[in-house]
């Protein structure tokens, strides 16, 4: 990994509400949490975690995959 890499990993994770849906998701393991049970765990509104998960995505962070 770059610095460049790097510092937009930290600069994702510099968010409280970026750093608790990763670390809950962190915690969730490889199966994941689906977008409904983050925001209710975490008291998130949709669109407000819509955001937040968005730049987790863009850093690299996190994936998201559509099921259903």
């Amino acid at each position: 990994m770059n610095e460049s890499d790097a510092a937009a990993k930290l600069a994702a994770l510099g968010h409280e509400a970026r750093l608790k849906v990763f670390r809950l998701l962190v915690r969730a393991g490889p199966e994941g949490l689906n977008i409904g049970d983050i925001g209710r765990l975490l008291g998130m509104a949709p669109s407000t975690l819509a955001h937040h998960l968005g730049a987790l995505v863009t850093a690299g962070l996190v994936a998201q995959e559509k099921r259903g």
